[in-house]
């Protein structure tokens, strides 16, 4: 049995199925299931004219567990890639529970109603997977995913602990439109807005969205202005780097999207409670995805480079003191779409999630439970990552970056 059946067919499907079909000896067998069949159909076209490798098709509400459960007892995957909503975690992994099948995603579980994505939903999981004797591994996007990777391997090959963590994330592309969101424009507005946590001293520090802003130059892009804000990565690296002081997620945001946003919100379009309309019960946010750009249809025009990494400080392994590494890749958007048809931030998410399927379907990540993507030997992931287009690169940093 090795067929992979991915769920969800936006623009980070269609980058890692065309990254299984390109690595054919590892995924001889791919199946795509969403519930717009047309989105699947195409991702199956532009697949077979790239690489000649046919994809199944299928249509399936990711939300109806009963559903899902048919479709994997007749389609028989090795593994379920989930790779539609966040919201959509629990439904599939219940359904792989149901089936016996194993489970991956690339973005912790939140709920519909509330703007609150943490881990603890899908971690309570543990122990049913555990006696399915099945395994289920989170987070192997880019960040996360990638990001926490970079973590572990620096703390296996440079630092013995890590005592601050700040992760980077600049997107330098440029897509020519006065307002758009390089992913699912639901999630993202919900990420930006919603109040910003890090880690210090054994505990998250909560702070206003958006609320604190510094510049930063980045290779390959130049200087951009980067603003703190919550990720679920923070969470998971404080539970498996226990030593750590502090912790940080950064994201570059252009002026012209953060005016356009600030807008939005106090107009409220960003709001996730339904409203009436009409006589209709609506809910802004998702109204207001519905008639912003398609972030798949980027891809032609997107033009510049992605530059995310992590700068680590930390008692260096040599014994030598302390020290900073500064691990990170740069991918060009334009690179990204002659390769698979999508821009570079579907990419860096696609990418990891064929490798961290690639590190199951081969055994060389096997457990029974619930696995965070830090818990696994970090070498054959980043050799994955030289090998599948996104190079990464370390250099040691004078010192800690202070801002």
């Amino acid at each position: 049995m090795s067929k992979v059946l991915v769920i969800g067919a936006g623009g980070v499907s269609s980058v890692a199925v065309h990254k299984m079909a390109m690595n054919a000896d590892i995924f001889p067998e791919i199946a795509l299931a969403s519930r717009t069949y047309s989105k699947c159909a195409a991702i199956a076209e532009s697949v077979a004219a790239r690489t000649g490798v046919g994809v199944d098709t299928h249509e399936v509400d990711a939300e109806d567990v009963p559903a899902l459960v048919k479709l994997i007892e007749h389609l028989g995957p090795k593994l379920v890639v989930n790779l539609a909503l966040p919201y959509q975690d629990l439904p599939i992994m219940d359904a792989c529970l149901a089936t016996g099948v194993d489970y991956l995603d690339t973005a912790n579980y939140e709920p519909k109603d509330v703007a609150k994505f943490e881990y603890h939903w899908q971690w309570a999981y543990h122990d049913r997977f555990r006696e399915k004797g099945i395994m289920a591994l989170l987070g192997s996007g880019f960040d996360p995913g990638v990001t926490s990777v970079f973590a572990m391997w620096l703390k296996k090959h440079k630092l013995k602990t890590i005592r601050r963590l700040d992760i980077l994330d600049c997107n330098g592309g440029d897509h020519g439109q006065a307002f758009a969101t390089n992913f699912n424009p639901e999630i993202n507005i919900r990420e930006v807005t919603a109040p910003a946590r890090h880690w210090e001293n054994g505990q998250f520090v909560e702070s206003p969205a958006m609320g604190r802003k510094v510049a930063f130059d980045f290779e390959g892009v130049g200087p951009k202005n980067m603003y703190m804000m919550y990720h679920e990565e923070l969470e998971s690296l404080a539970r498996f780097i226990p030593e750590m002081e502090r912790a940080r997620f950064w994201m570059t945001f252009g002026d012209a999207y953060i005016q356009h946003l600030t807008v939005l919100q106090n107009v409220g379009m960003t709001r996730i409670d339904p409203v009436l309309y009409n006589g209709v019960e609506i809910i802004p946010l998702q109204f207001l995805k519905a008639v912003l750009p398609e972030p798949a249809s980027l891809g032609p025009t997107t033009k510049g480079k992605t530059n995310i990494g992590d700068i680590a400080t930390g008692e260096a392994l040599d014994g030598s003191g302390e020290k900073t590494f500064y691990v990170k890749n740069i991918c060009d958007h334009e690179d990204a779409y002659a390769e698979t048809g999508n821009q570079a931030v579907s990419y860096t998410t696609g990418v990891p999630a064929m490798i961290g399927a690639a590190m199951m379907m081969q055994g060389h990540w096997r457990g029974e439970g619930v696995f965070n993507i830090e818990q696994f030997d970090p070498d054959p992931f980043m050799a994955m990552l030289n090998a599948h287009g996104l190079p990464w690169t370390c250099e040691e940093l004078p010192g800690p970056v202070e801002f």
